[in-house]
């Protein structure tokens, strides 16, 4: 899959052209660009072979011939010729969060500082201070940034660590030899970020399941090939280990490899208390086996509740297992539709139609058109006579699906003060209104909460999206006193959103746990551009797994005549 690489190319493009202070509108394409490349869901060299590259938000013929260059040479000749006209090394400053085009160049004329560790080197020699336009705080944030980009470095996200799992899990599958097949480790436990992968296999010719494994086209490079157990490298330097077991071993070794270790430790010593030992190779009664084909059959030995893997963290789960008192975490077949999504309206790719097309192919009842506000330029946000014809739009597509609603929504824009983005005159007439803050990410912890609170003491704003800001790679998420904000959304029955977005994640699911024990429900949403950013809705239901959630926790998984009863204040 080379999705990661096309869209590395475009943004390190999108860099070059803010160092020499290029057209920012071409700088805003190649960005947006890589941007949705980096989300799809489809391998771009798919979309290559289905002539549907134009399909991609943000992707006309231009970028799609310098998509297919890429692809087929591995570079891009335009991109060369560019890297030449500016001093090697100022790209990589550039993915550091807080280190502007200027503040690069300036770094690089001044210290020569060409790389991450130049950088550092220099913040910890006291070398930045005195050079014109860098403060103490400037300091702070930009070693605050390169904190950022070694975490990014070290782990990779959930929803690119699941593309990955997939491109090696699908070929074997295939095999005849192969019984079974499943991952294992944080990433079926669903954990946002993720160091490794670990598959599982079932079957009978191990030495023909390490052969094709070791050959897939994704390894850049083996680090280790036994009989059972193969170990490689990917084009993203993720680490991949497959390992193959015996039938009657299968869900004992997913068990172990799936962990957390610390629930794996309980786990023994509970099999322990019982006179039993339990390895990755099934559960024993004096050396003789007992169990271990299936992970129902080994917690069944063990007289207590399964355990979904996204709950095996040690953090209470096992208790309430032993007493069958589990929550029913929410599945995705329960979610009724989509709250946060973008059309053509402001930034995103598609027709609301087009949208609703694909919503009905989903199964959905209902789906909210959310636009950005007028103060968003960037994002194409909506002014008051773009809301009437948008509006005008969406009750004449009610009238001709009759299987699906569109509610009518916005995104507004939360001010540097708190204050919305519309006037109430036109709150009041969206079915459903979303309050984000896109801006100002570097105020206090008290005034970004403030303007959050704000935001919900507003009779007309039903949820709060991405509430903490994160960005995967780009930013930390931004310090908010989540206890108060919640004890605020209690009271203004307003709802804070899981963002599905692979970038977001937020809130996650830690916070998205607090939410729930203080009676706050929440509301999963894509933030949807495109329609393929649709499907990423499980990667939402995966965090409100992890943080303990139920159907009843959710606002989207009541009817849509329930949630506009629900909403109101």
């Amino acid at each position: 899959m080379k999705n990661i690489y096309v869209a590395q190319i475009f943004r390190n493009i999108a860099k070059i052209l803010q160092i020499k202070g290029e057209n920012p509108f071409r700088i805003r394409a190649y960005e947006k660009a890589a941007h949705n490349i980096e989300s799809l869901n489809q391998d771009i060299e798919e979309l290559i072979k289905k002539d549907e590259l134009t399909s991609i938000p943000g992707i006309g013929k231009d970028l799609a011939e310098k998509i297919k260059e890429i692809v087929s040479s591995g570079t891009l000749k335009d991109y060369l010729e560019l890297k030449k006209s500016v001093p090697e090394g100022l790209l990589e400053l550039l993915n550091i969060p807080s280190v502007g085009p200027k503040t690069a160049k300036l770094l690089y004329e001044k210290l020569r500082i060409k790389s991450i560790n130049d950088l550092e080197k220099s913040i910890d020699e006291d070398r930045l201070k005195g050079i014109f336009g860098i403060k103490e705080k400037t300091i702070t944030n930009i070693r605050k940034g390169i904190e950022i980009i070694k975490k990014g470095k070290e782990r990779l996200p959930l929803a690119q660590a699941l593309q990955i799992a997939e491109r090696f899990i699908q070929p074997l599958k295939e095999l005849k030899e192969v019984k079974k097949v499943s991952y294992a480790g944080s990433l079926r436990r669903k954990k946002e970020t993720v160091r490794d992968i670990d598959i599982l296999v079932i079957s009978d010719n191990p030495h023909k399941v390490m052969d094709i494994f070791t050959a897939l086209p994704m390894v850049k490079e083996i680090l280790a090939k036994g009989d059972t157990k193969a170990s490689v490298r990917t084009f993203e330097d993720i680490q991949v280990d497959c390992r193959v077991v015996e039938e009657r071993s299968f869900g004992a070794a997913l068990m172990y490899f799936t962990g957390s270790k610390n629930f794996n430790i309980k786990l023994r010593k509970l099999a322990i208390q019982k006179g039993l030992k339990i390895n990755e190779y099934g559960i024993f009664k004096n050396d003789k086996f007992i169990a271990g084909r299936t992970e129902e059959d080994i917690f069944r030995l063990l007289d207590m509740a399964y355990v979904p893997a996204e709950l095996r963290e040690d953090l209470g789960e096992i208790e309430l297992a032993l007493k069958f008192s589990l929550p029913q975490l929410v599945e995705l077949n329960q979610i009724k539709g989509d709250l946060h999504v973008h059309s053509k309206w402001s930034d995103g790719g598609n027709s609301i139609e087009e949208i609703i097309s694909f919503c009905i192919k989903k199964g959905y009842s209902y789906i909210a058109i959310t636009d950005h506000s007028q103060s968003l330029k960037v994002a194409g946000g909506l002014g008051a006579k773009e809301l009437e014809k948008k509006r005008e739009e969406i009750e004449r597509l009610n009238k001709k699906f009759k299987n699906i609603r569109i509610l009518y929504g916005a995104e507004v824009d939360i001010d540097s003060e708190g204050k919305l983005d519309y006037k109430d005159i036109l709150l009041k007439e969206f079915d459903i209104v979303i309050a984000a803050i896109h801006t100002g990410f570097k105020q206090t912890k008290e005034k970004l909460s403030s303007r959050i609170i704000k935001a919900c003491e507003n009779k007309y704003v039903h949820i709060i999206a991405h509430p903490t800001g994160r960005l995967w790679g780009v930013r930390d998420a931004y310090e908010i006193d989540l206890e108060k904000i919640l004890k605020v959304c209690k009271d203004t029955n307003t709802s804070l959103e899981i963002n599905a977005f692979p970038q977001r994640l937020d809130l996650n699911d830690i916070h998205s746990r607090m939410a729930k024990e203080a009676g706050v429900r929440l509301v999963i949403g894509t933030d949807a551009h495109s329609l393929d950013q649709l499907d990423n809705l499980h990667l939402g239901v995966a965090v409100a797994r992890r943080g303990w959630l139920e159907g009843g926790d959710i606002l989207n998984v009541l009817s849509v005549e329930e949630l506009l009863k629900s909403i109101k204040k």
